[in-house]
């Protein structure tokens, strides 16, 4: 089974990422996981009230991926794998990719103006040593390009 990789949050890119991963995945008849990240804090509060930023962090990142994947099952019937992890964005990819080897594909969108974005840029400069191809969604695409662009086997 074909299984796609998308970084959620709250941005219009992933949003397109996990449209195109979505509908290519039901083409495929392949399935999506859904990573979304927690950074890691740059102070050091005292203990409670650091845990409590990550805890909240969490719980908000879950909630956001918990919709992506009810709107994904509403569509598709199947009901993509979710995982939240706390860290370095780059490097919390990576150890997802190493972990599960049946990835096969990372996709990620890029922004519809300016830059195309740290994860776009940063995994598009690695992407030959990518375990799995990369897919950049352009940001400005409406839905039904993207669904277009997915049916026919991109």
């Amino acid at each position: 089974m074909r299984i796609y990789l998308v970084v959620m949050d709250e941005t219009d890119e992933a949003k397109t990422a996990l449209r195109f991963a979505s509908v290519r995945a039901r083409e495929t008849g392949g399935n999506v996981h859904i990573l979304a990240l927690v950074p890691r804090q740059n102070f050091q509060a005292f203990g409670g009230v650091q845990a409590t930023i990550e805890r909240e962090a969490s719980e908000r990142a879950e909630v956001i991926a918990n919709a992506a994947a009810g709107n994904i099952f509403a569509e598709s019937g199947k009901m993509p794998v979710i995982a939240v992890r706390v860290g370095n964005a780059q490097e919390v990819i990576g150890k997802y990719l190493e972990d599960h080897g049946d990835i096969a594909a990372l996709v990620l969108g890029a922004a519809a103006s300016g830059g195309p974005g740290p994860l776009v840029t940063h995994f598009a400069g690695h992407a030959g040593g990518l375990p799995c191809p990369l897919y950049v969604i352009p940001g400005g695409l409406g839905n039904e390009a993207v669904d277009a662009l997915a049916s026919r086997g991109a």
